[in-house]
Formats: C-alpha cells, structure tokens, sequence
C-alpha cells in the first residue's frame, strides 16, 4: 500500500533539496552510522534514506545492493508521516500497509521494519535511519534509544554539510 503523502509535502521536498543530498556520493560519517545501526540492533541491513517525489534514495546502506526503491514500495514513506515516533512493524506480513508489498514478497523478502525520521528545522522529515531482517522481530527500548540517537547523528552530519556548502558559496561570491 503506497503511504499518503505528508500534509506538509511541497514545504518537505523543498527543504529536502536544500540540503542538496539527493544522489551525492558516499561519506564515510553516514556509512558509519548504517554499520553502527545494524549491529546495535542486530539486523542485516540499515539504510538512510531519503525519500523524494518518485523515490526513495540511499545515501548510505549495509547488507543491500539497490540504491534506491520506488515512493511506492518505501516502508519509509509511512515512517515519516510521524515525524515524532520510530515505526516499529515487527512482521510486516501481518501489517496490511505492507504484507504484499513487493521487497515483502520478492527480494530482499522484508519481515521485520524500524525506520526513526531525519527529522530537520522545522519538524520536517527528510527521511529515516532504518533497519530492515529478513525474519520477525522485535526491538529492545535500548536498541530503539540508540537507532534515535543515531538519527540525531545523521541529522548533524547533514546540518553540518549544509553550513559548510553555505560558507563556501558565501566565500567565492567574496572573491
């Protein structure tokens, strides 16, 4: 089931190019914290994503080969709708939002989800830091704890690029 949009979609993409992150090349900071994510909670996989009118982009991934999805397919177009809270689908088969979806029922064959918002200025929800098994689980309030605080890590990391970006371009009108 494809996730509805957020009712502050237009003000959302806008923000999300701001930041100019779409399609950029891999930073060692953000493949860090999928690696940290995936063992602190001991899954296969981690992503962060961002999601965009048409898709959902990888900026940094462990255990999955594919750099991005359709919007249609993201569990993370649904994460963000709550910008506030981790969605947690311990069995995405039992979930009608996503038990025929197709990374459900064809590969990376998904069963468990958690994806915490990126969440920015404004309360805005850029996209999410997730974890993906292949196999029902469930999470400890600690992992939970932990996976939020690395999206709060991700959060800085993109806060920071885009102060840096801002003072570059500030110093080459100056010159």
């Amino acid at each position: 089931m494809t996730a509805p949009l957020p009712k502050d979609e237009d003000a959302r993409l806008n923000t999300l190019f701001r930041y100019q992150i779409l399609d950029t090349l891999p930073e060692q900071a953000y493949d860090d914290i999928v690696k940290l994510a995936a063992c602190i909670c001991e899954t296969p996989i981690s992503l962060i994503t961002f999601i965009d009118h048409q898709r959902q982009w990888f900026k940094a991934r462990q255990g999955l080969e594919m750099a991005e999805t359709p919007r249609s397919s993201a569990f993370c177009a649904h994460a963000i709708l709550d910008p506030y809270r981790t969605l947690i689908v311990p069995d995405v088969t039992q979930d009608a939002r996503f038990a025929n979806n197709p990374l459900v029922t064809g590969d990376p064959y998904i069963r468990f989800y958690a994806g915490t918002p990126l969440l920015v200025e404004d309360d805005c929800s850029l996209g999410t830091l997730c974890v993906i098994d292949r196999q029902p689980r469930q999470l400890s309030p600690q992992q939970i704890e932990a996976l939020e605080a690395l999206s709060r890590q991700v959060v800085d990391q993109l806060t920071l690029r885009l102060s840096l970006r801002q003072i570059h371009e500030e110093l080459a009108q100056q010159s």
